[in-house]
């Protein structure tokens, strides 16, 4: 079985103790994942282990400095594990492209995820460019800068916390049912682009409401083409599509 690391660099190490439960923690129980967190702050030079400044050309709040980034992902870098092994640095922030299953299932496949989680006005511009550069780094896969919407957070540790369950509930294993995955709204194949209709158990009538007559018909075929149709509706009245 090969394991999927994941370190997540932060100011905040405390903030992701929610990833040892549920599904994650079980999988990390199990060794389908290794997940490592690190203190930024570990890596400054100064007796207040400051990892901000004000930024050039002025402007409202601090920007976090790159030379702690870089000493950070450096030392993440030297623990490689596996010959040729080689790690890709995601950076949560909301100038970046929008998280989707289609990534998540892409990060699913790659060995090595790190995390850089940012606070304040952000991380200089610089570490994105640095690491990204295959010439100048060979040794990483690359960088991908990612947000989660059309909003902004306090920090990045959230959205990294939300990309590494929606990464890792895709990981073989992880989930017991490997059938609910491909079920999933926006998942590969015929859910591509929808979200799931609605769904119901026992019992089958619940404060006067009831569930579909066609969920307890037991033609199969017919549920499916309800199924199909109910998540057309749902996408489309929610401007999803």
């Amino acid at each position: 079985m090969t394991t999927t690391r994941i370190d997540v660099i932060t100011i905040f190490p405390d903030y992701f103790a929610p990833l040892q439960l549920s599904l994650v923690g079980k999988a990390m129980t199990e060794g389908i994942i290794d997940i490592r967190v690190h203190d930024l702050r570990d890596h400054t030079t100064d007796r207040h282990r400051s990892v901000d400044d004000t930024p050039y050309g002025g402007g409202p709040g601090m920007l976090m400095s790159p030379e702690p980034w870089g000493m950070a992902l450096d030392a993440v870098r030297s623990a490689q594990q596996a010959p040729n092994q080689r790690p890709l640095l995601i950076i949560p922030t909301p100038s970046g492209e929008p998280l989707t299953q289609e990534l998540a299932h892409r990060w699913a496949e790659t060995d090595w995820l790190v995390f850089a989680c940012g606070r304040y006005e952000g991380i200089d511009a610089r570490v994105a460019q640095y690491y990204g550069d295959a010439k100048v780094c060979p040794d990483w896969a690359g960088v991908r800068e990612v947000s989660l919407g059309n909003y902004v957070l306090a920090g990045g540790e959230v959205a990294a916390l939300v990309i590494i369950e929606a990464v890792s509930r895709l990981l073989p294993g992880v989930v017991s049912n490997a059938d609910s995955i491909t079920d999933d709204s926006f998942a590969l194949g015929a859910m591509a682009d929808l979200v799931e209709g609605p769904s119901f158990t026992r019992p089958r009538t619940w404060r006067g409401l009831e569930v579909p007559e066609v969920l307890v018909s037991g033609n199969h075929e017919r549920i499916a083409a309800w199924r199909a149709e109910q998540a057309q509706i749902r996408t489309q009245s929610r401007h999803l599509r």
